[in-house]
């Protein structure tokens, strides 16, 4: 526990700098986390049998994060995704010359790895955009919502957890460590609301129930991920938290959701 919340403390201050310290920076650092947790994802299933594409998926990832981030950066116009075509045709083809008895497979679980471990990242990093310039706020905010979301969960369910949530995934989760989880997330989007009131009270309340939800079903994923091969951590990156993948899970599923709906009540 010691060891956890040391890294914790170190991991809150890092993420909270990145944030906080202008577009650049902030771009960087989510480019390097993207293809980190990338990484992370072909190591954890390069299983006997199963050799996903780890250059061509990890090449893919890269462009397509950078594009996006001089996108909105204003370096590049939209057409400058089209760069990232021939990288589609290149996995298919780099196939073709690897040993391999299930091909396919593979390639399906190299594209699996963007969309599961790089894509979500785009969609959080695009949170920083959506005012056409960048503003720290809700990357901030996200952030703030989903660590409340794990504390209450955490603390509650293990304070009055009996009823399990999803025991075939994960046997600790209880209903009432969701419900608390639900709670204190929606009590920081109420304080979050009185210093950015650029966001309704009822739209920082639906955020926050986003977060909350697909957030835990983000975690039983890569629960069920884990499970289908066989590891307790996605990685040993972070001391007593596991990998990259262990500490964003509620992220992946949560960051794509928060994204639309910002866009559609825009």
């Amino acid at each position: 526990m010691k060891t956890r919340v040391i890294t914790g403390f170190f991991f809150v201050l890092v993420m909270l700098a990145s944030v906080l310290s202008g577009a650049y920076a902030f771009s960087i650092f989510f480019i390097v986390l993207a293809i980190l947790s990338l990484i992370e994802f072909y190591r954890l299933i390069d299983k006997e049998g199963v050799k996903p594409d780890r250059l061509g998926g990890t090449l893919l990832g890269i462009v397509l994060f950078i594009i996006v981030a001089l996108l909105d950066l204003n370096f590049v116009t939209p057409s400058a995704l089209l760069y990232s075509v021939p990288l589609l045709a290149f996995i298919y083809i780099r196939e073709l010359y690897r040993k391999n008895e299930r091909p396919f497979y593979n390639i399906a679980l190299t594209f699996l790895g963007v969309i599961y471990a790089v894509i979500p990242f785009l969609f959080f990093f695009r949170l920083g955009f959506l005012g056409g310039h960048y503003e720290y706020y809700l990357p901030m905010s996200f952030l703030f919502m989903l660590w409340a979301n794990d504390t209450g969960a955490y603390l509650v369910g293990m304070k009055f957890g009996k009823t399990k949530l999803f025991e075939r995934h994960s046997p600790k989760k209880t209903w009432e460590g969701f419900i608390g989880g639900v709670a204190l997330s929606v009590g920081v989007s109420l304080i979050l609301h009185y210093y950015y009131a650029n966001l309704a009270r009822w739209e920082w309340c639906v955020i926050a129930v986003i977060i909350s939800v697909f957030g835990t079903w983000g975690d039983l994923t890569e629960s069920m991920l884990k499970r289908s091969f066989q590891v307790k951590d996605s990685g040993s990156l972070l001391p007593g938290h596991g990998g990259l993948l262990d500490r964003f899970d509620g992220l992946l599923l949560a960051a794509p959701l928060v994204y639309c709906f910002l866009k559609l009540v825009a």
